[in-house]
């Protein structure tokens, strides 16, 4: 693991094998990338694969103000950069992708592949009256009690009734814990999302590969009205919105399918 700094707070990334096709992930809100344990383990005997933390998240420092989408993706831009990575298929968890779009969006030069996780679910859709008044409420509650009503999101909107045990503790434990002072800004920015992807998914260059859980479906309408350049949706069935550490197996067949279409499609070297 080694660490580089970009505005003072400290980015902790890894990287590992050697191939010409660079798979860099990027994790979803209060998690870390201990999350894609599984996915390097598989791909990097054929890829180069980096992973990183997040400033606020894991090993990375929390020297830093502003905890929005654009520090978040200028992160994930400037580890791409200093490593002078090209080829890069960028794959993005929840948050995370809309973190990678931002980045697609603005250093498009060495991206050939987008892959998100569980995202883009109801692309550029506003939140309905009803859930709004429950975004505000969770909003309002993170500032009096943080951790508890962090869990109850985790449980509520996350996590499915059958999540295997150990994937539901370390998941809660990860969203009771994360830095709130981060937290606060991160779970406004996600219920504000929809005006991001409006707003930048039209402009994606890549076509968009999707692999997202059956827990909620997702609007496949309004993903054909922003996404100009195609995509493509694989479901991943039985899982929560964690299918990296609770169907790693499924995840990483579904991500090795969607990455041979990048390579015989999407990407020009």
């Amino acid at each position: 693991m080694k660490e580089t700094k970009r505005n003072n707070p400290a980015v902790n990334w890894q990287i590992s094998g050697t191939g010409d096709v660079v798979l860099f992930f990027v994790h979803g809100a209060f998690t870390d990338q201990s999350y894609w344990t599984k996915q390097v383990a598989y791909f990097d005997r054929k890829y180069t694969v980096v992973t990183m933390d997040l400033p606020g998240h894991g090993k990375s420092g929390k020297e830093r103000t502003q905890w929005d989408v654009e520090n978040f993706a200028e992160d994930v831009s400037f580890v791409i950069q200093q490593l002078n990575l090209k080829n890069v298929v960028l794959i993005g968890h929840g948050f995370g992708a809309n973190i990678n779009l931002m980045v697609a969006i603005q250093h498009p030069a060495h991206i050939i592949g987008f892959i998100a996780i569980d995202s883009f679910k109801n692309a550029g859709t506003p939140l309905s009256p009803n859930y709004q008044q429950q975004a505000d409420a969770i909003i309002e509650n993170s500032i009096k009690d943080f951790p508890g009503t962090m869990e109850q999101y985790a449980r509520v909107a996350l996590l499915r009734p059958s999540t295997p045990s150990r994937i539901s503790e370390r998941v809660i434990k990860d969203y009771r814990h994360a830095w709130q002072q981060m937290g606060a800004a991160v779970i406004k920015a996600e219920f504000e999302k929809d005006q991001l992807e409006k707003r930048l998914l039209p402009g994606l260059q890549p076509n968009l590969h999707l692999i997202n859980a059956d827990y909620t479906p997702t609007n496949e309408a309004a993903l054909k009205n922003l996404v100009k350049s195609g995509y493509d949706l694989a479901v991943i069935k039985g899982t929560s919105h964690f299918p990296m550490i609770e169907n790693p197996a499924e995840l990483n067949r579904l991500l090795e399918l969607a990455i041979y279409k990048i390579e015989h499609a999407d990407a020009v070297y």
